[in-house]
This record gives structure tokens, C-alpha cells and sequence, in this order.
């Protein structure tokens, strides 16, 4: 026969247990789903990427500055390294000819001078040769000073090389810190650029392609006249690479960064500016942002550590970022410093 028992009910005391478990066990999931990173979006990646950009630029002058002064102290070193091997020659010269001197005396002066004129049949004739002896001894002394003179002149040239050699050492190692500093920016806006989906990847490249293509169109430059015709030639040098890459540390004439455009174009005119966007910053009279004029050089943030060539009607040309090319841009994209009128 079948039973008819009813099934036993859990305690009031096991349902209150698996109650609150089940209910901590939701809390846990909702805090964690809290806890979990809102993964940025396509706009906050982009001003991250442009940020680390801009630091990897203000690197990339530095670098430049450090390469610069590298290429000068080889030059430096070079010089006095060939001052050196000259005077070394100059420096055996004068002992041959002092060598000489003194094997003349020591066979002319073998015997007294006295006795000598007392021996002599023809005291007249050694009176001339006495004289040529001590004009010859006279040689000899102002031989002997020229080498001093000159041995101290070599010692210190090479002083001045080794100091060089030691001041180059240095900076190569500056230079090796500053291109890791580099790297580092360049690959952590990569690390950012992985985060976005092949979507947003592909809607940053399509903005950018639009800027580029933008500045190789037609760009209203107003009708603003250069200071000096070295302005004009230096602004269309320029404007004859827009669209070539930028690539730091880069001087032309296929891809530039920002002051190695900047100082090929004047190059191109005839005007040596220096090699960093710092050092350009005062390679003329400052401009107010009025008074400026095409040609003029415009820098940008507090560190100067970007340049641009003024165009005209508020136009920049500059070569401005990783993964951009030469292009036109408004001056009020970045915070404006001054100008620089060259020549």
C-alpha cells in the first residue's frame, strides 16, 4: 500500500541559510559587475594617444638636441685630434733641428775656446767662427723654448680631447635614455590603440586620412604677404612636402618631425637655423600672434616643443604627429607661444 506521509519541510532555519546565501551570492555578482572598469570610450582613447604623442614630441626634441650636440662633439674631436697629429709633426721637427745644433756644437767645441785662440794661426778666422758659435747656441735656446712652447700647446689640445671624448661618451648615453623615452610614449599610445575595436580603429584612421587630405586640398591662406623673400622661399619649400610622413627625429627630405621640417625649409632658402624647436625659438626677433606674417615661425606649448611655419589666415604648416603627414592646420589646435621672424 502506498503511502501517504507528507513529504518532510525543510526548517525554517535551512531556508533562512540558503536565503541569505543565494542573496550574498547576488550581491557578490552585482559588486563585481560594479568593480569591473568601464572600458573607455573611442574619444577618451584619442585624447590619451594624442597626449602621449605630444610627450613622445617633447622626447623627440630633446633627442634632437642631444644628437646635435653629439654631432658637434665628434667634430670638435675630430679637429683636435688632427691639431694634434700636426703638431706632433711640427714637435719632431724642431728636435731634428735642434739635434742638429746641438752635433755641431759638440764637434766645434771639443777643445777651450781659449786654447783655441791662443792655437790658432789666424786669430781673426776663429773670432768669426766663436761669433757663429754662439749666434748657433742662440738658435739652440730659442729652439728649446719652441718645444716647451709646443709641448705645452699638445698636452693641452689633448686634455681638451679627452675631455671631449668623456663629454661625448656622456651624451651618447643621454641619447640612448632619450630614444627609450620615446619608445616607451610610442608604444604605450599603441597599447591604447589595441584597446578600441577594429570599428573605432578604423573611424580614428578614416579622421585622420580626412585631415591629411584636407590640408593637400585647397586651404583659404588669405592674401597675407611674407616679411622677406627668405620667408616666401622657406614657406614653399615647405608646402612642396605636404603630405610626407612624419618620423621622429626625422630632417627630410621624405619625412620630417616638427623642427626638422622647419629647418630643412629654411635650409632650402638658404637660412641655417638650429636643429631643435628650443633653439629655433629664438633664431630671430619674436612676433606677437597679430603681427604675424607666412614664413614666420610659430611655437607652441610652454616648452616650445613644437614648431610650425605660419601660412596665413590663421594656417599653420607643420609636420604634427606620429602617424600624421605635413599638413595645414588651424593655430588654435595648440596652445600658441610666439612667432619667430628669420632674417
Amino acid at each position: 500500500m502506498a503511502s501517504h506521509r507528507r513529504p518532510k519541510q525543510p526548517s525554517r532555519t535551512r531556508v533562512t541559510v540558503l536565503t541569505a546565501t543565494a542573496a550574498a551570492a547576488v550581491a557578490v555578482t552585482s559588486q563585481s559587475a560594479q568593480a569591473a572598469p568601464a572600458k573607455p570610450s573611442l574619444d577618451e582613447v584619442k585624447a590619451k594617444v594624442d597626449k602621449l604623442y605630444e610627450e613622445a614630441e617633447g622626447a623627440t626634441e630633446e633627442y634632437n638636441g642631444a644628437k646635435e650636440k653629439q654631432e658637434k662633439l665628434q667634430k670638435q674631436i675630430s679637429n683636435l685630434q688632427d691639431s694634434v697629429a700636426r703638431g706632433q709633426g711640427d714637435l719632431n721637427d724642431l728636435r731634428d733641428d735642434l739635434g742638429s745644433m746641438a752635433t755641431a756644437q759638440y764637434r766645434n767645441g771639443g777643445v777651450d775656446p781659449s786654447i783655441q785662440l791662443f792655437l790658432s794661426s789666424d786669430p781673426d778666422d776663429y773670432l768669426d767662427k766663436a761669433s757663429t758659435l754662439d749666434q748657433l747656441s742662440t738658435k739652440q735656446s730659442e729652439g728649446m723654448e719652441k718645444i716647451q712652447s709646443k709641448q705645452r700647446t699638445l698636452q693641452q689640445k689633448r686634455e681638451e680631447a679627452r675631455t671631449s671624448l668623456d663629454d661625448l661618451a656622456d651624451t651618447r648615453k643621454e641619447l640612448g635614455k632619450k630614444k627609450d623615452k620615446i619608445q616607451g610614449k610610442l608604444s604605450d599610445a599603441r597599447d591604447m590603440l589595441n584597446t578600441l575595436t577594429a570599428e573605432q580603429r578604423e573611424a580614428m584612421q578614416a579622421e585622420e586620412s580626412r585631415a591629411n587630405r584636407a590640408a593637400a586640398g585647397r586651404v583659404d591662406l588669405g592674401g597675407d604677404v611674407p616679411a622677406s623673400q627668405l620667408a616666401s622661399a622657406a614657406l614653399s619649400a615647405a608646402q612642396g612636402k605636404i603630405g610626407s610622413p612624419y618620423v621622429w627625429g626625422a630632417t627630410g627630405p621624405s619625412s620630417f618631425d616638427c623642427s626638422g621640417l622647419t629647418s630643412w625649409a629654411y635650409a632650402q632658402a638658404g637660412a641655417a637655423l638650429p636643429r631643435t624647436s628650443q633653439a629655433q625659438a629664438n633664431a630671430g626677433p619674436h612676433v606677437s600672434r597679430g603681427a604675424l606674417q607666412p614664413g614666420d615661425l610659430v611655437l607652441f606649448y610652454g616648452d616650445l616643443h613644437h614648431i610650425g611655419l605660419y601660412a596665413g589666415n590663421g594656417q599653420v604648416l607643420h609636420a604634427p604627429k606620429p602617424g600624421a603627414n605635413v599638413r595645414y592646420e588651424s593655430i588654435d589646435n595648440m596652445p600658441f607661444a610666439w612667432g619667430v621672424r628669420v632674417g
